[in-house]
């Protein structure tokens, strides 16, 4: 108690007492003295993101707060720091002081997009009764969870102010609640492997996890930012594989960005004697289901080579790929009511992902410009993409900025990768800069108006499924080739 006592009384609303944490610690007694914090937080960092800067928030929070509730994500897993305190606090559900605790409670996780993902993924996952909040802290190279509800994509200062400012931010930020994607894949074993482990020289996001069962390889994850296959997940695999070979060259944010474009471009030279090979349309078929959810072919034109699923509108470091046009700049009169459109307005919870396809790496670049945008492919509640046989040996892909090299069967039957609402929503918490709209949000239908009406048949894009009427069918994931059912895979 020492400690609290010496602190400010902007820091006691977020302070924790250490008995709250754990049910060793002996401090009830002089707690109940206090009052209980308005915005209390529990601190996730990752101390390796940002170079020396994880280390260093790491220390300074730790000075600022109970030590007991900042944790090195290096150190301890989320899954298990959380079902640890949830268990004590309903051990304490009697105790006023905790319960005030729980109704108020927030999560701080610092980290890259990856990071913030998993600490996302945990939270969902541990269907908690009252799940906290999550703000995220800018640590890593894209930041596109943290851009996308306000919090800045560069790095952070590290230092007192610079952290008590975040907290005061915290305190003032509103709750928003945002779509858990599921992704699903399932092959048979490559016959090569079958003498050895296929999983082992895998190195997959912390939210995917694959097992090896009855011949079959299984991989089952999910997202809340983006997916891509192709050229991009590609060009994001070199980067990570650059980074792991020399860590001492990616310590500065924008040393990492301007590597990340020079590796665009080199991947962007090599393929123009590749053109067909890298496109998507060349090895993959991609499906969509209407609200009905009955599934129909989407059209993947020939020049594209990369496929983005968006859920939320910041993708490569805060630029969106859907874009957004304002009607006023193009002096047209409002004349067409939002439900005569083919597209809405990119929601982060209405059930819906929004699809884009990108040519190549320089294809990119026209983000840069006002109002410039990928190919607006679609929008819907369900997407099936089926490799083709023999077509290729391996894929890129990539989730919440965490990429991996896919390993494809060469002559077994096709591979399906579904990617679908799993019924899942978690609270982010936002600022007033939040760039992520909700549906639900009395706001947004006067903002609606600025809305161009450019998103249309002209774009080759298809609207599916509607947030009201949408939700998991209950028939197991279905291999429609060979007609084999692993739904027991996942009870």
């Amino acid at each position: 108690m020492d400690k609290y006592n010496t602190l400010s009384s902007f820091l006691k609303e977020f302070y924790i007492p250490s008995y709250v944490l754990s049910p060793e610690s002996e401090e009830a007694p002089l707690v109940q003295l206090a009052a209980p914090p308005e915005s209390p937080v529990i601190v996730f960092i990752n101390s390796k993101s940002g170079g020396q800067l994880g280390g260093e928030l790491l220390l300074t929070y730790c000075s600022l707060l109970n030590d007991k509730q900042v944790f090195d994500l290096g150190e301890e897993t989320p899954d298990k720091v959380l079902r640890r305190i949830f268990l004590n606090l309903e051990r304490l559900k009697n105790d006023d002081f905790s319960r005030h605790i729980r109704e108020k409670l927030k999560i701080i996780v610092a980290g890259g997009d990856g990071t913030a993902g998993w600490l996302l993924g945990v939270v969902c996952d541990l269907k908690l009764s009252h799940p906290p909040p999550i703000a995220t802290v800018p640590l890593g190279t894209g930041n596109n969870l943290p851009f996308a509800f306000g919090w800045g994509k560069k790095n952070p200062g590290t230092d007192r102010t610079s952290v008590e400012s975040f907290l005061y931010k915290v305190s003032k930020a509103k709750e928003m609640k945002i779509d858990n994607w599921h992704i699903l894949m399932r092959m048979k074993t490559p016959k090569k492997c079958s003498s050895c482990d296929p999983l082992a020289s895998l190195e997959l996001p912390h939210s995917l996890h694959a097992f090896h069962r009855d011949g079959y390889l299984t991989f089952r994850g999910g997202f809340w930012n983006n997916f891509s296959l192709g050229m991009d997940a590609q060009i994001s695999y070199a980067f990570h594989y650059e980074r792991k070979l020399h860590p001492e060259k990616f310590k500065n944010q924008l040393v990492n960005q301007s590597t990340y474009v020079k590796l665009g471009c080199s991947q962007e030279k090599a393929s123009l004697f590749h053109h067909a090979s890298r496109s998507i349309a060349q090895f993959a078929k991609v499906k969509i289901a209407d609200k009905y959810g009955q599934w129909h072919d989407l059209h993947i034109p020939h020049s594209v080579r990369s496929i983005v699923c968006l859920n939320l509108p910041s993708f490569s470091g805060g630029l969106n790929p859907w874009g957004t046009q304002n009607r006023k700049k193009l002096g047209k009169p409002f004349h067409k009511k939002q439900s005569d459109r083919d597209l809405t307005p990119p929601f982060v919870d209405d059930g819906l992902i929004e699809i884009v396809g990108f040519k190549n790496a320089l294809h990119g670049l026209v983000l840069l410009a006002p109002n410039g945008h990928g190919k607006r492919l679609a929008q819907a509640n369900r997407i099936r993409f089926e490799f083709r046989k023999g077509a290729t040996d391996h894929t890129f892909m990539r989730m919440d900025g965490e990429p991996w090299k896919q390993p494809l069967p060469m002559n077994d039957e096709t591979v399906t990768v579904e990617i679908s609402s799993h019924l899942g929503q978690v609270s982010m918490l936002a600022t007033h800069d939040c760039r992520s709209r909700s549906m639900y949000d009395p706001s947004r239908h006067q903002d609606d108006n600025d809305e161009d009406d450019s998103m249309s048949e002209d774009e080759g894009s298809t609207k599916f499924g509607f947030a009201d009427t949408f939700k998991i069918p209950h028939e197991p994931f279905v291999d429609h080739e060979k007609h084999f059912v692993c739904s027991q895979d996942f009870n």
